[in-house]
C-alpha cells in the first residue's frame, strides 16, 4: 500500500461551508480536498502519494516542467476556489508535510501571525507588473556618422560602429530606468504594499525584450481597475517600453514563509522557476 502525505495549498478560517464546497474538488495528484482545522483556522490539503512527492523523489520531479505545470495548475485552481469565496494565505508550491497532525501542529505554533495576516489581506488581490526593455526594431537607422572623408577606413568605421551600439545600449537601459521609477510611482498611489520579485530570464521570460522590472503589488479589491489604468496610462508615452499587468491574484507575494518539518517544501534553487509556472498556469 502506497503511503500518503499531507500537500498543502492554503491557510484560512475555518468555515463549514467553505468544506462542504471543497468537498467534491480534486487538488495535486487527484486528491480530494479537505481542511485540516486548529484554532478557528484551517489549512486547505489533500493527500499526495509519498513515492512522488518525498523529499529526494520531489527534487527530480522538480526539474520536469511538464509534471511541475501539472501540478501548479491544480494547486492554484484549489487556491482560487477558496479566495473566491474568504481570505487566503496561499502556500508556496510543493509545501508538504509527512501528515495532518504535522499540519495541525504547524496551525498550532503560528495561529497568532496566520490570523493577523488574514485580517491584514481581507478585501485585497495581488497584481503583477513586469517591465520589458524592447530591443531597436530590425532595420532601425542609426545616427548618423559625421566624419571627413580623410577618416574613412574599415577599422575606423567598425569603431564607430562599436561606439554608437555602447550608446544606444546605455540609452536603451537608461529610460527602461526611468520607466520603471514612472511605473513604480503609479502603482504605488494605489497599491498598499509592494514585493520585488526576480528578473526573469530564459524559458520563464514571456514576450519580446528585457526583464528589468518584476514587481508585486496588494492592493484593496474595488481599486483593481483603477489601478491597471493608472499604470497603462504611465506607460503609455514610454518608448521601447513594454508592461506586462497580470491579475487579479490571490496575494502569493505576501503571505507569510512556508513552514514544514521535514525539508519537503519546494527548495529555494527550483522556488522562483516553480512560482512562474503556477502564475503562468493561472493565466492560461
Amino acid at each position: 500500500m502506497s503511503a500518503y502525505m499531507s500537500y498543502s495549498y492554503a491557510v484560512t478560517r475555518a468555515d463549514a461551508s467553505l468544506e462542504e464546497s471543497l468537498s467534491q474538488m480534486r487538488g495535486v495528484a487527484e486528491g480530494p480536498v479537505r481542511l485540516v482545522r486548529a484554532q478557528g483556522l484551517a489549512v486547505v490539503v489533500s493527500p499526495v502519494p509519498e513515492e512522488d512527492f518525498g523529499e529526494t523523489a520531489l527534487k527530480a520531479r522538480l526539474e520536469d516542467l511538464d509534471w511541475l505545470e501539472s501540478v501548479a495548475r491544480a494547486h492554484h485552481a484549489v487556491v482560487e476556489a477558496v479566495f473566491a469565496r474568504t481570505a487566503v494565505l496561499p502556500l508556496r508550491l510543493a509545501t508538504l508535510h509527512l501528515d495532518d497532525n504535522r499540519v495541525r501542529d504547524m496551525l498550532d505554533r503560528r495561529a497568532d501571525e496566520f490570523a493577523w495576516l488574514l485580517d491584514q489581506l481581507a478585501g485585497h488581490v495581488e497584481w503583477g507588473v513586469k517591465v520589458y526593455a524592447l530591443p531597436p526594431a530590425p532595420g532601425s537607422p542609426e545616427p548618423a556618422a559625421v566624419s571627413a572623408a580623410a577618416d574613412t577606413s574599415p577599422g575606423r568605421d567598425y569603431l564607430r560602429s562599436r561606439q554608437r551600439q555602447r550608446r544606444s545600449g546605455e540609452d536603451a537601459w537608461r529610460a527602461a530606468h526611468d520607466a520603471v521609477l514612472r511605473i513604480d510611482a503609479a502603482a504605488r498611489g494605489l497599491a498598499v504594499d509592494r514585493v520585488q520579485h526576480r528578473l526573469q530570464e530564459g524559458e520563464l521570460a514571456t514576450g519580446p525584450g528585457y526583464n528589468v522590472s518584476n514587481n508585486a503589488y496588494l492592493v484593496p479589491r474595488e481599486r483593481g481597475e483603477e489601478f491597471q489604468s493608472q499604470l497603462l496610462g504611465a506607460a503609455e508615452s514610454l518608448d521601447g517600453i513594454r508592461v506586462d499587468i497580470t491579475g487579479p491574484w490571490a496575494p502569493y507575494s505576501f503571505t507569510a514563509s512556508d513552514d514544514t518539518d521535514d525539508a519537503q517544501e519546494t527548495h529555494r534553487e527550483g522556488g522562483a522557476e516553480a512560482e512562474t509556472t503556477e502564475r503562468k498556469a493561472g493565466t492560461q
